[in-house]
């Protein structure tokens, strides 16, 4: 293209660029980029100018030369597809007619900060040194899948995708899409230097970061996930250096992490989390050090945490929905510190039904944390969970060791029952002495000893066989000898357990 070809706005911007100056077109703080269609010839730069600026624009020695326009409307389609630019880009508050096209590129900076697009094809791009697309309103799909950038990525406060016209309704959207399509962000396989910051994020639609691997944290506070009846965040194997940081995070539709690795926090306080009728929150197969849910709205929707490895898990019960998917879920503290009968309620409502593991690992976070009373209390809920699951003799037989010694985790109801039958016995043979088996050799009769050799097995007072009690005595007798060896064997069975357990 011959310098002689360019407009006046063009000339501007071409005669700049050689010194890396910035060339400002905006009227004023009010100028909205939203209006751009209707900016004249002044702020109008073809995107033909622009493609040849970058490939092989003027450079002067002892200069830096680079593209900075504020303000510019820019006409055609952008076309920077396996082109190697060497100078900095930065677009701000512009408006492209058409969707940039930089797949395969390679570039220094790219900023579009509050511009408006159509959309943005990046696939594979290269960025030397950071990506951003703070403030920008894209209607279309933003597509940088693969994409590796050296510095940050930043999409803090734009807003993707179009709003559905109703004040909390997202766009109808299909299984895996937007606007029945495809998902409104890309970022599979994406490679992310430092951190994604997505603060203030709008995305009506799903954002998709399947197998995306970010060095530092990846920060979508106070963002909103629009995709009511889909997969508002797709992520499964999301690697991150640091945090995922979701505080006030606001998603409609499904949360996938599944297969996600993040060592320090998935920080979800104040969060919003809603998948009606359907997942609010796939997590399986994730190791996180801290999940915490401080104050966060009740979850709407199923909550997956199958196979899942944390190291502290900082949620209270209220906040759990009434489904949820817990086997396997693994986990070294549990905070607030609450009394067992508040978090056993929990395993109660997995959807799988009766999982051993899940109550184990509740009695080991209360060990842990030295309440040996709460593990207690877990371990008698799983054997009273258990009991549910056995054949009708069973559950009889654990009832009993349940209602006498509390399965061995309640020992003093052993020592209340032998009393309670000790002071029975005693009190009904002083009333009535049974006879003497043979009068001239039997020792004096002593209620209490009499009682207690009948409910005592394996150990004789001499009492039992000296006398032989009649009538209803002797099924009085029967009860309690039928007591003691029941008693005797629920409580070397809750003895065995302990033991088994230490």
């Amino acid at each position: 293209m011959e310098i002689t070809d360019l407009t006046p706005t063009e000339r501007r911007v071409w005669q700049a660029f050689s010194f890396g100056q910035g060339v400002d077109f905006s009227e004023g703080v009010d100028d909205d980029p939203e209006a751009g269609a209707s900016w004249g010839p002044e702020r109008t730069i073809r995107s033909t100018v622009i493609r040849t600026l970058l490939v092989s624009g003027p450079v002067r020695d002892g200069e830096i030369a680079g593209l900075k326009l504020t303000g510019a409307r820019i006409t055609g389609r952008l076309d920077l597809a396996y082109g190697t630019i060497a100078h900095p880009v930065r677009l701000r508050s512009c408006h492209f007619e058409q969707s940039p096209q930089l797949y395969g590129a390679q570039l220094r900076a790219l900023v579009l900060t509050n511009s408006v697009l159509p959309g943005v094809s990046a696939a594979t791009l290269c960025i030397d040194g950071v990506l951003r697309f703070t403030g920008c309103r894209i209607t279309g799909p933003v597509r940088l899948q693969g994409v590796k950038v050296a510095g940050a990525l930043f999409l803090d406060s734009a807003e993707l995708g179009r709003p559905s016209g109703a004040s909390d309704v997202a766009t109808p959207i299909a299984a895996h899409g937007t606007a029945a399509e495809e998902p409104i962000l890309q970022l599979n396989h994406a490679e992310i230097g430092t951190d994604v910051w997505a603060v203030g994020l709008v995305a009506h639609g799903q954002v998709r970061l399947d197998g995306a691997t970010v060095g530092g944290q990846m920060n979508l506070e106070d963002a909103t996930l629009q995709a009511a009846g889909s997969v508002a965040l797709q992520a499964e194997r999301l690697s991150v250096g640091t945090d995922l940081n979701g505080l006030r995070l606001h998603a409609r539709g499904q949360v996938v992490l599944s297969g996600a690795r993040i060592p320090r926090h998935l920080n979800l306080t104040h969060a919003r989390l809603s998948g009606p009728g359907a997942q609010a929150l796939n997590a399986h197969s994730c190791v996180v050090g801290e999940l915490l849910l401080r104050e966060a709205a009740p979850i709407v929707g199923t909550v997956d945490l199958r196979r899942s490895q944390f190291d502290f898990l900082h949620v209270l019960p209220e906040f759990w929905p009434a489904r949820v998917r817990i086997d396997g879920l693994s986990y070294r503290t549990l905070a607030p510190h609450l009394p067992a009968e508040q978090r056993l309620p929990l395993l109660e409502r997995d959807v799988e039904g009766y999982l051993p593991h899940s109550y184990e690992q509740l009695t080991t976070a209360y060990r842990s944390a030295g309440d040996d009373a709460a593990a207690r209390t877990v371990q008698l809920a799983k054997l009273r969970r258990h009991r549910g699951t056995l054949t009708w003799s069973a559950r009889f037989w654990g009832r009993l060791q349940d209602s006498t010694v509390g399965y061995g985790f309640r020992p003093l109801r052993a020592a209340g029952w032998l009393v309670l039958l000790l002071l029975s016995g005693t009190a009904a043979f002083a009333l009535r002495h049974p006879r003497p088996l043979k009068p001239d050799e039997a020792p004096v009769f002593h209620p209490l000893v009499y009682t207690l050799d009948l409910l005592v097995p394996f150990v004789s007072f001499g009492q039992e066989s000296s006398f032989s009690p009649r009538g209803w005595y002797q099924w009085l007798a029967y009860l309690l000898i039928a007591a003691g060896w029941i008693l005797a064997t629920t409580i070397a069975a809750g003895i065995t357990r302990t033991l088994n357990r230490q």
